[in-house]
């Protein structure tokens, strides 16, 4: 018997339909008709998450094909799992009266913290007013007399707008 075979033998056995045993699985639904129909074969991870929800199927059947399907001590019809209807709350968890701190998370709640308290600096500043004027910087405009010094123009670059530029040397 081939491994698709087998893999549809379990879908029977699970009496779920293809798009129900894929969601059951957690796999795609296309992954069910490719791997029955022959055209892909089934992964290890596929295996692993059929063998996963169903314990009781036989590990060397279902990978090599030996042996019976079901466990020989486990042979009963499928029962559905219960799916939680909805997830537990906060509250419910809560087993004792302590909100579940342990002893020890207690001790370290407790205890003075181990840092010293040493104050901050303070700061004083002077506070500035909306109709306080700001007293702007007197700056010295620093115009030398070039009229003395002997310059000349080493180069003169042109740039312009599509990004091209021009060097001249005189």
């Amino acid at each position: 018997m081939e491994l698709n075979e087998r893999i549809t033998k379990v879908l029977e056995y699970s009496k779920l339909s293809p798009s129900e045993f894929a969601d059951e699985i957690d796999v795609q639904r296309s992954n069910i008709s490719h791997i029955t129909s022959g055209r892909n074969k089934p992964s290890l991870d596929f295996l692993i998450k059929i063998k996963d929800r169903f314990p009781e199927l036989e590990w060397d059947w279902l990978i090599y094909g030996k042996g019976e399907m079901i466990r020989k001590e486990l042979e009963t019809p499928l029962v559905e799992k219960p799916k939680p209807t909805s997830l537990p709350d906060l509250f419910s968890l809560i087993a004792d009266d302590n909100f579940g701190i342990t002893e020890s998370e207690d001790r370290i709640i407790s205890e003075p913290p181990r840092e010293s308290k040493i104050p901050l600096p303070s700061q004083t500043s002077e506070k500035i007013f909306d109709s306080q004027r700001l007293e702007a910087e007197e700056k010295s405009s620093s115009i030398q007399n070039t009229d003395n010094q002997a310059s000349k123009v080493k180069r003169i670059v042109l740039f312009f707008d599509d990004g091209k530029f021009e060097s001249f040397e005189p």
